[in-house]
């Protein structure tokens, strides 16, 4: 049976997002994957365009609010903010906690290129997470 892991971020847009895809594109053989966010939004479309260029599509993804989640068992949940784990240091169904605060890309004005090499650079940062952290949780399987 695959393992449920739950990311949280403030509003579900991007960094959450990126997680998301990156599990279930990496290890969703092993993983049942799930986004939500305290004050949801919609999924940023520079999210989409970076995750696009490596292959994983998150475009059918959608932004939602974490008390959709609520009653449900998870194996893990991840906040991938600092201001999700203050918000929301403790989702009752949790099994295991995790946290790993990254860089809100969202936040960086500038030009279209500035933009997407900030989010390139969270993406990449996210996925050597994600490589870090489940790629040992299924040794064993």
């Amino acid at each position: 049976m695959k393992e449920k892991v739950l990311f949280i971020c403030t509003h579900n847009s991007a960094r959450s997002q990126m997680a998301e895809g990156f599990l279930r594109a990496m290890y969703g053989d092993y993983y049942d994957v799930y986004s939500a966010g305290i004050e949801p939004s919609k999924v940023n479309p520079y999210a989409i365009k970076v995750m696009a260029e490596i292959g994983i599509d998150i475009s059918t993804q959608y932004s939602k609010n974490i008390d959709v989640f609520s009653g449900i068992k998870f194996d893990y949940v991840v906040t991938v903010c600092n201001q999700a784990k203050e918000r929301c240091p403790f989702f009752q169904g949790g099994k295991e906690y995790l946290h790993c605060d990254f860089e809100d890309p969202s936040q960086i004005n500038g030009n279209e290129n500035q933009k997407l090499t900030n989010f390139k650079r969270v993406r990449d940062a996210i996925r050597n997470w994600i490589e870090k952290t489940f790629s040992k949780k299924d040794v064993n399987r």
